[in-house]
């Protein structure tokens, strides 16, 4: 968005993405605020005669819009009519302090309500992206936009609702002081609508820097954190401890600086206005006073003028808060918008019926680059993978091996050439038809802090796991021995990131993860890189003795391990330079 800032746009993009059930509880709040409006204006309304009634009750006894009232209650002398002006007083600002209490529940329960329900959506429509966004992006971006700056999404619906509920209750406030002085209350009003409009022209260029540089620097925290704290074994043993100290220091105080010019910005006025709102009724009294009919007539009017005031300046004040923290919250609020408006091509479902896979995978002519400018990382490169075969993939970094795989995973689409499954093209449209087939492996397993059963069925509620099939796969990937050692088996937590297991048995577990999900092809990118020669020989016997009619792709830096590969392709700037098996490739 330009700096020109499209507000009707904003709004619309949000209304679009709320549910049916909060929308329609916006109208009731819309409702709820001409109501409450109403009541305030009675409540202001009823402090005219109860002041009336209490410094000349004669004066009130004899007005004529009372009468039905007298005649009602049968009220025979002016001191009776004390007690019924007084209950109505009461029972109208009563009336109008319960109505503000509810809207102001309702703006909260809102506000949280639809923060809740809007940042799930970013997070789905993120995590529904392809595998391509997902590599030119920050994970830190993400985080810092579904979390810390949703929060601030939730701040700025808050702080709309208490700007439309103040707009509502000033209007009905200004049209009631107009019926008693149309003087008195546009020259008040204006006074004050004025004041804040210089004060919004002095500071809405630094407000809205402001909301720009808390953006970025949300953004900057959580990326100090996430590196931080993913690499506090590297840190420890380097003491490099003060550098990302540093680095977190100057993120979060600019970050703090910034919020706290725009909460003095927003709150600074109050008191001044205060001030002046004093000396103005103070002014109008003086001037009251001097008319023929004395002090005595314009205490009603002056006391009407009080209340109104003593609601109104709060109600201005918090407008232009809301105004402030609105301006002040333009960047997060835009980081959140782009989140929303992520497109989801292709919408993932449960139940998908694999594609058929009998024969053949043929990768023809394929070229593949990550952006239109960039070179090609893969060029015309072309291989048939039959049903059953191993095959072994080695190469230098960059050769192209883990692109290949992505390709054939389908994580990434190719920029030329086709896909086929058995003569069957894999376009978008039979994607997820074909991931159903496909496993991966990768160096570092993802492991969750959950139990051994969760992280093999990962991914599947806990009370959806078969757990028959866990076992299976575990005995397949010989991993049930280890498993029944332990104290609660299967039911065993194995830590943040298995910190509490061994790396060969991080590896089993994502064997067995594969397995679990019925793969007929498993890629195993690298996934023994990292283990001893003895830790490796054993994942490989393991992977060895696996059913034989699984494909299986082998990615490795040690031709070595590749030994038992039926074929074993080396790889140079995404082409095949050599075919063959361990012998005639070694």
């Amino acid at each position: 968005m330009n700096k020109n800032k499209d507000y009707k746009k904003m709004f619309l993009c949000f209304w679009s993405h709320l549910s049916i059930a909060h929308k329609r509880k916006f109208v009731f709040i819309i409702f709820l605020m001409l109501i409450t409006s109403v009541a305030e204006m009675f409540s202001i309304a009823s402090v005219i005669p109860f002041l009336g009634v209490i410094s000349s009750p004669e004066t009130v006894f004899n007005l004529e819009i009372f009468q039905g009232l007298i005649h009602f209650l049968d009220l025979t002398s002016s001191k009776q009519i004390v007690l019924p002006i007084t209950i109505f007083f009461a029972s109208a600002v009563i009336f109008a302090g319960l109505m503000r209490a509810s809207l102001l529940w309702m703006n909260i329960e809102f506000s949280f309500s639809c923060g809740s329900d809007l940042s799930v959506k970013m997070y789905e429509r993120t995590i529904y992206q392809p595998y391509s966004v997902h590599l030119e992006r920050n994970s830190s971006e993400v985080i810092s936009g579904v979390t810390a700056k949703t929060n601030i999404l939730i701040d700025i619906i808050s702080q709309a609702l208490v700007l439309l509920t103040s707009i509502f209750i000033v209007t009905s406030i200004l049209i009631l002081l107009i019926y008693f002085n149309p003087l008195v209350a546009l020259v008040v009003f204006t006074f004050f609508g004025f004041f804040y409009f210089i004060v919004f022209k002095f500071t809405h260029k630094k407000l809205l820097e402001n909301g720009n540089l808390i953006s970025s620097k949300l953004t900057l925290i959580i990326k100090n954190l996430n590196e931080g704290l993913g690499g506090i074994r590297d840190i420890l043993l380097s003491g490099t401890q003060p550098h990302y100290v540093d680095l977190y220091k100057k993120s979060d105080f600019s970050l703090r600086k910034a919020q706290g010019d725009n909460q003095f910005a927003g709150l600074s006025p109050r008191y001044l206005m205060e001030a002046i709102g004093m000396v103005v009724i103070a002014v109008m009294a003086y001037f009251m006073t001097l008319h023929n009919s004395g002090i005595l007539a314009a205490i009603p009017f002056l006391g009407a003028l009080g209340l109104g005031a003593q609601k109104i300046l709060p109600l201005m004040q918090q407008s232009w808060a809301a105004i402030s923290t609105i301006k002040g919250n333009m960047g997060p609020l835009e980081d959140t918008i782009t989140l929303l408006e992520q497109p989801i091509s292709l919408k993932y479902k449960k139940n998908i019926i694999p594609l058929t896979f009998k024969n053949e995978i043929l990768l023809n002519n394929i070229s593949f680059r990550y952006a239109e400018k960039s070179s090609y990382v893969i060029n015309g490169f072309s291989l048939s993978i039959k049903k059953g075969c191993r095959i072994g993939f080695v190469g230098k970094t960059g050769s192209g091996k883990s692109t290949i795989m992505d390709i054939i995973m389908g994580l990434l689409e190719p920029t030329k050439g086709s896909f086929n499954v058995d003569g069957k093209k894999v376009s978008k449209k039979f994607i997820r038809n074909w991931q159903r087939n496909v496993a991966h492996v990768p160096q570092v397993i993802f492991l969750s802090d959950a139990s051994i059963e969760e992280n093999i069925a990962f991914g599947v509620p806990a009370n959806e796991i078969d757990y028959d099939r866990v076992r299976r796969v575990s005995k397949m990937a010989e991993i049930d021995k280890l498993i029944q050692k332990l104290p609660n088996k299967y039911k065993s937590l194995i830590g943040e990131s298995g910190i509490r297991l061994s790396g060969g048995e991080r590896q089993r577990i994502g064997i067995a993860r594969a397995l679990y999900n019925n793969a007929e092809v498993i890629i195993f990118d690298e996934a023994t890189s990292s283990l001893d020669s003895e830790t490796e020989k054993a994942i490989m016997e393991s992977i060895d003795s696996l059913n034989k009619s699984l494909t299986i792709l082998i990615i490795a830096h040690r031709i070595t391990t590749l030994k038992n590969c039926d074929i074993i392709i080396s790889l140079e700037n995404g082409n095949i330079v050599k075919t063959g098996n361990y012998n005639e490739i070694n």
